[in-house]
């Protein structure tokens, strides 16, 4: 990979140039927007914001700025995903051995989501008080990562030990340990909370949302093959308008046809994997009520190599799963249909890193092209997504500017225009000529400052060589 120069250094995280006036100039500039790419562009960056972008002949450089040359590469937004787990993993003996590093993971995770490309990240279940100070230290530059936003526990689901995960732990372990991780988790939100009245709901989503989440997500329907609907509709319209009275994003885990009309009956912003439906395909109704945008979806989309290794001959070795294939194929013949319809879906993988004794567990045929594993997943999402038919720029769309429209951040994020974040990829390749070009990354820009990619993770536990 060639250098990047800038006024003869080696761009370096750590200067002063967050502060400095850096400009891109001479690359091919995809700015997220959908619009045509402007070549032979320069794009202004001064204290983290970008100034100005256009092509360069209209773009003066600003009197001591620093230069880097981008003849021959590509620039785009920096990526986002809309669905990942920090902290991935739901074992007695994963929790038991990490059970006071749960920082560390989330930073480690963070560092590694940044290095491959993702300037922002959305965590959708997870321990709310290591998240969120995590969070802090990214923000505040204490510590390098993703740009990283949590919801906290799914509403009404359990904590790692439970039915919704690890059921079993709740008899094998002792009762304070699962209550302590489970409370971790769970923050006063968990299963119990299906029970309560629509006005006693409201109180406990209000005490909620005033610990800080920066969105909700509760279940619509339930985790893995439980697919029972988990609450009323005049449940699920209190959930999401006290997330609103909050100012805050609300989503839904669904899993199932009648979850998802609920869900959006309800008037959720966003649904997560919205895709999978169960044993039969979205009704055209749905699909046509998703043709708006309102409300979004994120789908887990699997490349043609890993759905054969869920479903048929390949699939030896996976345990036995009520109709799994039958899901798996539905939800395959719904991207198809949501591609071709041109809904706006957003990229989600559930990533995240798994505990290495776990990962050296599973079976060599299961490893292929795994999509829920953080650093690769979301490079399998654009070759999946193309697979299907989807075309390099609504990808690029997908994993940009329709993320930041679903959570009401792209007053910040999401493309590259004036006044925007200084969030960036520098390419190698044309991603619109071949989506997989996404993966030639040449340098990463957050917040106006070059990442040492090669340096992270910093905090190494579960990547540790």
């Amino acid at each position: 990979m060639r250098a990047l120069l800038i006024a003869g250094a080696l761009l370096a995280p750590g200067s002063a140039f967050s502060q400095s006036t850096i400009v891109v100039r001479g690359a091919t500039v995809i700015d997220g927007t959908g619009r045509a790419p402007i070549a032979d562009a320069a794009i202004v960056m001064t204290g983290g914001r970008i100034t100005a972008v256009g092509p360069a002949a209209a773009v003066p450089t600003p009197a001591g700025a620093r230069v880097i040359d981008g003849r021959g590469k590509f620039v785009m937004p920096g990526l986002m995903d809309a669905n990942v787990h920090l902290v991935y993993g739901m074992s007695v003996e994963f929790l038991a051995r990490y059970e006071d590093r749960f920082d560390d993971l989330i930073a480690e995770a963070a560092q590694v989501a940044l290095a491959n490309g993702l300037t922002t990240v959305f965590d959708s279940w997870g321990p709310l008080r290591p998240l969120q100070r995590v969070r802090d230290r990214i923000a505040r530059g204490e510590i390098p990562g993703a740009r990283l936003f949590a919801a906290g526990n799914i509403i009404g689901f359990t904590g790692p030990f439970g039915r919704d995960f690890n059921g079993p732990a709740e008899t094998t372990v002792s009762k304070p340990f699962v209550k302590r991780i489970n409370d971790l988790w769970e923050e006063g939100t968990g299963p119990e909370v299906m029970w309560v009245t629509p006005d006693s709901l409201r109180s406990v989503i209000r005490g909620y949302t005033a610990k800080g989440p920066n969105f909700l997500k509760y279940g619509a329907s339930g985790h893995y093959l439980q697919e029972m609907l988990m609450f009323s509709p005049e449940q699920q319209r209190v959930i999401v308008e006290e997330g609103h009275r909050a100012g805050i994003v609300v989503e839904t885990h669904t899993t199932s046809v009648e979850s998802l009309r609920l869900a959006m009956d309800a008037g959720v912003d966003l649904m997560q994997h919205c895709s999978i439906t169960g044993r039969v395909p979205m009704p055209a109704a749905l699909l046509d009520r998703l043709k708006t945008g309102s409300p979004y979806c994120a789908i887990q989309s699997m490349t043609n190599e890993r759905l054969a290794i869920e479903t048929g001959a390949k699939a030896a070795g996976f345990p036995p799963r009520v109709y799994w294939d039958e899901l798996i194929r539905a939800q395959d013949q719904n991207e198809r249909r949501m591609i071709a319809a041109g809904i706006p879906v957003l990229l989600a993988t559930d990533a995240g890193i798994m505990n290495p004794d776990e990962a050296a567990s599973v079976p060599e045929n299961q490893r292929q092209d795994n999509n829920t594993a953080l650093g690769q997943a979301h490079f399998l999402w654009f070759r999946a997504t193309a697979e299907k038919g989807m075309k390099p720029m609504d990808a690029i769309v997908a994993a940009t500017r329709n993320i930041a429209r679903a959570y009401r951040k792209d007053d910040e994020l999401g493309t590259l225009e004036p006044g925007k974040r200084a969030d960036l990829l520098l390419l190698d390749a044309d991603p619109l000529a071949d989506i997989a070009n996404v993966e030639k990354i040449a340098a990463v820009i957050k917040d106006g400052v070059a990442v040492n990619r090669a340096a992270l993770p910093v905090i190494r536990v579960l990547t540790r060589r």
